[in-house]
């Protein structure tokens, strides 16, 4: 009976019942939209808060069928990184009918999605990693759901849960990580572990009997699509496929509990966990728990999250699941967390030094008769986005070594191009000094034929500032009305600065243009 009432309620405005012929993509008002399906998603978490289920289904229900999510559906899947990424279906939406005509073909009733289509990619392990690529029109049918589901996961999410979520960062993570370890009588055993093959180990019974969807039919069709690889049709009797637009949220909703389920070690107050000193904290499949002994974390800790994970069909990778003390210190997203004396340091781990530098260095040695223009511009996003995600941690000296890498990278490199000139010759070419810096590499080019030589330089990455970052509160909810102040702060400083942008993609680059003549 709720379900027929939340229908009937500002139903021709939220739920946008207009016709489908009359969309002009051009003309669109996103804001008004936006509006919408915010508000949607804001009662959506006022009903979760409230335990009412029943109002919390009938407005999904408003949300999947109007023409506000359709509409932000699509232009999702046609404005992201894999918008040219085509699926089983070989298709893409380009131009503006097509994606009109999209709006309209978002359809429930009648709707079965087309398998995936698999690739391979490399691993930092030499391993190869599976990725499920839907087609356009599935990516959009999961990317509407999302916007009705994603709130409710926020809602019931980990307070201590960083990886997949909005407005939530790798380096938000790294300070909780530095708040539990830093004090003299913090936490000195660190139990560190990863699930194996996570993302393609879920169980699917647990996932349909847990995901609070409200068309439990489309979930199950997702995770029984199957896969095409090699001219091959694969069934998939288990996890979620990496690649999917909803993929990352059903695994949080898989991963979120375990920090409930250590509440009894975790409760602040108690003197069991003032003698335990157990937290926790993770990132995606990847996840530390802190611990006052070696003893306490292997007899009491681990077998709490075997269990917790073994409900779900997953197990931990025994390689990567080790108990260490926190002056041997260990690796964690790409930063190495060590105590010498009483001092936490955070900085780049070793291996992601190594990874960045073999980069570098493989586009150094691709590129031997390029312009040091173009070279610029290929290397600039590379360390730029690097030390963006490392300029919270105490990565100074770091950032000094990485420059004095590339400079000898960068010398053979001209050397290797004008081995008959001199290096007075080499140095007046390619290096020049910018204020108080020297040796600044650089590379002259004009970009349009003709016009006015345009000089690039090379990113400094030792002139980056570090900044530190500040931790979001961990009950924070991007879609509950009572944070949007709070949000807004955050916004406000993160335009000055003193918050770091919150995404662990390095987007955040500035690079010249390429140069073409």
């Amino acid at each position: 009976m709720e379900l027929t009432e939340q229908m009937t309620v500002n139903s021709k405005e939220e739920a946008g019942a207009v016709n489908y012929e009359t969309i002009n993509w051009d003309s669109i008002n996103w804001p008004m939209h936006e509006r919408i399906v915010s508000r949607l998603q804001s009662r959506i978490v006022k009903a979760v808060k409230e335990g009412k289920w029943n109002r919390v289904k009938a407005l999904q229900y408003l949300l999947t069928h109007s023409l506000s999510g359709k509409l932000l559906a699509v232009r999702r899947v046609t404005t992201n990184k894999g918008k040219n990424t085509p699926g089983v279906d070989q298709q893409l939406w380009r131009h503006q009918r097509r994606k009109e005509l999209a709006v309209a073909d978002l359809k429930q009733r009648g709707y079965k999605p087309l398998p995936l289509r698999r690739v391979l990619i490399p691993k930092s392990n030499g391993k190869m990693r599976p990725l499920g690529i839907p087609t356009m029109k599935d990516r959009a049918m999961q990317a509407l759901y999302l916007m009705a589901l994603d709130p409710i996961a926020e809602t019931c999410a980990d307070r201590n849960s960083y990886g997949f979520r909005k407005a939530r960062s790798c380096a938000d993570a790294m300070v909780q990580c530095h708040t539990i370890l830093c004090r003299r009588g913090s936490a000195q055993w660190i139990l560190e572990g990863d699930i194996e093959a996570c993302f393609d180990r879920i169980n699917h019974d647990w996932l349909m009997q847990n995901v609070p969807i409200g068309d439990k039919h489309i979930l199950q069709s997702w995770l029984k699509a199957g896969y095409l690889y090699e001219n091959a049709f694969y069934n998939t009797t288990e996890g979620t496929p990496q690649g999917g637009t909803i993929s990352p949220t059903l695994a949080n909703i898989t991963l979120d509990g375990l920090e409930r389920r250590l509440e009894p070690w975790i409760r602040p107050g108690t003197a069991r966990s003032r003698r335990a000193k157990v937290h926790f904290v993770r990132y995606a499949d990847d996840w530390v728990i802190t611990g006052s002994s070696k003893e306490l974390l292997e007899h009491e800790i681990l077998p709490v999250v075997k269990a917790f994970f073994a409900e779900r069909g997953l197990t931990l990778s025994p390689e990567k699941t080790v108990i260490t003390h926190i002056r041997e210190g260990f690796d964690f997203l790409g930063q190495n967390v060590r105590k010498y004396g009483d001092k936490l340091i955070i900085r780049p781990s070793k291996k992601s030094v190594h990874t960045v530098l073999q980069k570098i260095r493989t586009v150094i040695k691709g590129n031997k008769a390029t312009s040091a223009y173009n070279l610029i511009w290929q290397l600039n996003p590379i360390i730029t986005g690097w030390v963006n995600y490392h300029r919270h941690a105490c990565s100074k000296k770091t950032f000094a070594q990485i420059d004095s890498a590339i400079f000898t990278g960068l010398w053979q490199w001209a050397r290797r191009r004008h081995h008959n000139k001199s290096r007075k010759w080499i140095a007046e070419k390619y290096f020049d000094s910018i204020g108080d810096r020297h040796w600044c590499f650089f590379g002259e080019a004009r970009k349009v034929r003709g016009g006015p030589m345009h000089r690039n330089w090379l990113k400094d990455a030792a002139a980056t500032p570090i900044v530190r970052h500040i931790k979001i509160r961990g009950d924070a909810n991007p879609y509950d009305p009572d944070y949007a102040e709070y949000f807004a702060q955050r916004k406000a400083q993160r335009k000055l600065g003193r918050v770091a942008k919150p995404t662990d993609y390095y987007d955040d680059i500035e690079s010249s243009v390429p140069c073409t003549s």
